[in-house]
């Protein structure tokens, strides 16, 4: 098949979460099936400066109709591997910055026309170019109006751009919701402003467009599916994706191996397997060396890699601080975002200094040491559509401990609840339940022997992408 992703990231170029994994190992295991796959990706200053884009070559240039004016761009192209290429939109007003949506303490003024350019010039590139694609998948909401837009373009130039659209929905919460006056840059019929297209609440909903008119609509976990259709995880739009219910499908994205997989993770100071674990001992005393612990330390290491976001649910490991400041255990947090959260982490590592420490940055190196090193990684999230870190745990022999929600509660099975075949422990979304869990782990950690075994079975399980684009091509031949 000739299949064509558009996403705001793509790993190794610019990443902010999650998404940036998913879209990059989504696309390189369907290439790496046979199929022709090509990724479009706005040309943000990492990007350019990226050694794979160095011999980027310029394809197009596009004039793209915004509102009442025509504003330019280029197209440039690299392949990365055997049968992919990377299509960057490029146009500096809009894309020339280190971050993709802020500036750390708000979004970009522009995002709306930032976006609204970038879906725009995906169109006009797979008619110019004339990619004859079979399947167009878009990825939330900076890539939402693309099957309209497509299908629009479709209908005014009398041509055929895609044969189906596929619409993955990676986080409900970030819809795209900008003021109604936005609309005009679409150049979308007027009759699309209202509640049955892009209008909500008088304002434009880019989410709600790529869940009403792709051919399909997916989630990144079976559980999601289902919890984005109800009022408590659908953020407003669970009757928009009810009306869909028929279409849309939760698959589990899946481990880049060849990147997340500890036999030969370059980023650690010594690799291991389920066979061989003395090298996790190695990246244990690595860790705790590098953010200024004693290496000998021989209690448990909870680990935490994390956007700080009320939903990654940090404001509970902060309330459970007795538990951190009184028992003997270290905590290593790598993350940053909301000020307020960070500055109370900051405050509980600067009280505890020999207990806890926080790592306010990116950092994909460091993302791995923690995997490796740590005991137990925690993931008490509020909602997580699919989550990665909890599979990547499981991956290292670092017992997850994470929230009974979404894609978490399809990865993970508790070691408690179920002794034969547990991988990880659970907890609901709150402090309480979250300190409950953490008590079980310090049971857990002491018994040497159970924990090795849940160590064992969340090492043998197959979370790779072989498994989740086997579920992307069915659902592409399905929908053909």
């Amino acid at each position: 098949m000739k299949i064509v992703h558009a996403a705001s990231e793509l790993y190794p170029y610019m990443k902010t979460g999650g998404l940036a994994d998913a879209v990059a190992a989504m696309a390189g295991a369907l290439a790496d099936n046979g199929h022709e796959v090509s990724v479009f990706l706005p040309g943000y200053r990492a990007v350019l400066e990226h050694k794979d884009a160095a011999g980027a070559v310029r394809k197009l240039r596009l004039k793209i109709e915004m509102g009442d004016q025509f504003l330019s761009g280029d197209i440039r192209v690299f392949s990365p591997r055997k049968n992919l290429e990377v299509y960057l939109i490029c146009r500096e007003e809009f894309f020339d910055r280190r971050a993709p949506y802020g500036n750390g303490e708000r979004d970009f003024e522009d995002n709306s026309d930032r976006f609204v350019f970038f879906c725009k010039a995906v169109v006009e590139t797979l008619r110019l170019a004339d990619l004859q694609a079979d399947v167009v998948h878009s990825h939330d909401w900076q890539a939402a109006l693309l099957p309209l837009l497509l299908r629009e373009s479709e209908r005014r130039h009398r041509v055929t751009l895609a044969l189906k659209t596929v619409f993955t929905i990676h986080n409900i919460a970030y819809q795209g919701l900008f003021p109604a006056t936005t609309f005009a840059r679409t150049n979308l019929p007027d009759e699309l402003f209202h509640i049955d297209g892009l209008e909500y609440y008088s304002q434009v909903n880019y989410m709600k467009g790529g869940i009403l008119f792709a051919d399909r609509v997916t989630t990144v976990s079976p559980r999601y599916a289902r919890e984005i259709q109800t009022p408590e995880f659908g953020c407003g739009l669970d009757g928009v994706a009810q009306t869909r219910a028929d279409d849309i499908v939760g698959l589990l994205n899946g481990v880049d191996t060849a990147i997340w997989n500890p036999a030969v993770d370059t980023l650690l100071p010594a690799r291991y397997s389920r066979a061989e674990m003395k090298g996790k001992e190695i990246c244990r005393a690595e860790l705790l060396k590098r953010v200024g612990m004693a290496a000998n330390f021989t209690g448990p290491i909870f680990g935490i890699v994390a956007r700080f976001a009320d939903q990654k649910g940090i404001h509970l490991v902060l309330a459970n601080r007795d538990f951190l400041l009184v028992e003997n255990c270290r905590w290593v947090v790598l993350g940053s975002g909301d000020k307020r959260l960070e500055d109370e982490m900051r405050a509980l590592a600067a009280e505890a200094p020999d207990k806890v420490v926080l790592v306010a940055k990116l950092d994909e190196a460091m993302s791995h040491l923690i995997e490796a090193g740590s005991d137990f990684f925690v993931m008490p999230s509020l909602f997580e559509p699919c989550g990665l870190n909890q599979m990547y745990s499981q991956v290292y022999g670092t017992v997850p401990i994470v929230s009974r929600v979404g894609g978490l509660a399809d990865t993970v099975t508790d070691a408690d609840e179920f002794p034969g075949t547990g991988t990880g422990l659970m907890c609901e979304p709150n402090a309480g339940s979250l300190g409950d869990a953490l008590e079980r782990a310090l049971v857990l950690y002491a018994d040497k022997r159970r924990y090795s075994a849940v160590q064992q079975r969340g090492m043998a399980r197959d979370f790779s992408w072989k498994v989740a684009a086997a579920g992307y091509e069915n659902l592409y031949r399905e929908a053909l």
